[in-house]
């Protein structure tokens, strides 16, 4: 005989199971919603947003450009970049894309010429949020915490330094502020000021930032530095001039500016006369972004045989002097055995370098204008012979900007074979007369 269930535990039992299985499709919906059944059109809705997200990253760096772009169109000058930094600041409270407009920023420094400026470099800094990458726990300073913001702290610290720009309190506390004390941009800063002092004045002969704009003076600046003797006399031959002759032709006079040091004029006066002397150049010589050229008169080395030792009489020699003079010296130098002298050096005679010069315009006629110029103190001259060997290449003072646009023209330009045709001419005796 069969068992009949109740009706309630039937009802019962129905609506569990039909409640089981609402569940169950509840679930099965979400589930397949979620991850499955995407159609097509969903696809590429997606695949657009993500090429729109892919594609704004870039455009952030060019917005920042634009912006010291607008700036730029009065006057690019310290004013109107801290302005830039200002509305940077003013736009957003979170500075939203702070690190893209920094690295931006330091870009465009030297445009407005505040790449030395150390109140540039604290307002840059203030730009990054305060106390928001600075890490609470020791975990997170042993993961190098925010390492992109921290990047980018050091690389404003790292231009600073390349600039030769000492940090104040102010940086530090700036530092200390955005980044905390145990972080990378604090340990580059702690650097900098260990290193900066040592190193300030340690060049005996620095350049100054500024250099003379008048060419004149840059000349003389120049052909000091070379010299290094402060006894050489300069002397400016020709100051740049022009005049209208009475044919209505205009006539420039380029500048020339001369350096010679006592000890070349008695190393001239003993030259001999039957022996030419050489003019060359140019020579480069770079003073920081700037190329100056400068030409020598110089002499070819003395022939081992011709060479006469000039014997110097040790009562004349003072006790102070004997340090210039060794062969007069004689010490018992103690050396131990594993002292080795024997060096592999290729000693290479050069003559003897009477005087230098500097001017505008490099041609022989200019030239010759120096070496008459330079006979007035050294008469010799007008017997000797003088030979002019003369490169193709820059003869005015020219600048890194002016260099990479000359790069950028025909590398080979029309007339260059004539003017490399003649580059050893003798000047004859009558001609300096």
């Amino acid at each position: 005989m069969s068992r009949v269930r109740p009706i309630t535990n039937r009802v019962k039992s129905s609506t569990r199971k039909h409640k089981y299985e609402h569940q169950a499709t509840v679930l099965r919906w979400f589930h397949s919603s979620s991850a499955i059944c995407k159609s097509k059109s969903d696809n590429t809705h997606f695949q657009e947003i993500l090429k729109h997200q892919t594609e704004k990253k870039p455009k952030s760096l060019v917005t920042h450009d634009e912006l010291f772009e607008r700036a730029a169109k009065d006057a690019k000058s310290k004013a109107s970049f801290n302005r830039v930094l200002e509305t940077f600041n003013k736009r957003d409270i979170r500075r939203r894309g702070h690190v893209e407009f920094i690295y931006a920023a330091l870009k465009k420094m030297p445009e407005f010429g505040v790449e030395r400026d150390i109140t540039v470099y604290n307002k840059l800094l203030d730009v990054f949020p305060k106390e928001v990458f600075v890490p609470r726990n020791y975990i997170q300073r042993m993961f190098n915490h925010y390492p992109r913001q921290q990047e980018c702290g050091v690389q404003v610290l790292e231009q600073m330094e390349n600039y030769g720009i000492m940090p104040n309190v102010e940086t530090k506390v700036l530092l200390v502020q955005i980044f905390g004390e145990k972080s990378h941009p604090i340990r580059k800063y702690q650097r900098i000021m260990y290193w900066f002092p040592k190193f300030r004045n340690l060049n005996p002969f620095p350049v100054p930032h500024q250099l003379p704009e008048d060419p004149v003076d840059l000349a003389r600046f120049s052909l000091s530095r070379i010299a290094n003797d402060l006894d050489a006399k300069i002397t400016v031959y020709q100051l740049p001039s022009s005049h209208i002759t009475e044919a209505g032709e205009e006539i420039t006079h380029p500048y020339i500016v001369g350096i010679q040091s006592p000890d070349q004029c008695s190393l001239l006066a003993k030259h001999n006369p039957n022996k030419p002397v050489f003019v060359e150049g140019p020579f480069p010589l770079w003073l920081r972004k700037t190329c100056v050229h400068y030409y020598v008169l110089r002499a070819d080395p003395v022939p081992p045989e011709e060479q006469i030792k000039e014997e110097l009489d040790p009562e004349m020699v003072g006790p102070e002097q004997s340090f210039f003079y060794p062969q007069y010296i004689d010490l018992d130098l103690q050396r131990d055995l594993g002292d080795d002298d024997d060096f592999d050096v290729d000693d290479v005679v050069e003559g003897a370098v009477y005087a230098m010069c500097m001017t505008e315009q490099a041609d022989q006629a200019t030239l010759a204008q120096w070496i008459s110029g330079l006979q007035e103190n050294n008469p010799i001259l007008g017997k000797v012979p003088t030979v002019f060997r003369l490169e193709s290449g820059f003869k005015e003072l020219q600048k890194v900007e002016d260099i990479r646009h000359d790069s950028r023209q025909d590398p080979h330009p029309e007339g260059e074979e004539e003017h490399a045709i003649d580059k050893e001419v003798l000047h004859s005796q009558g001609m300096k007369q």
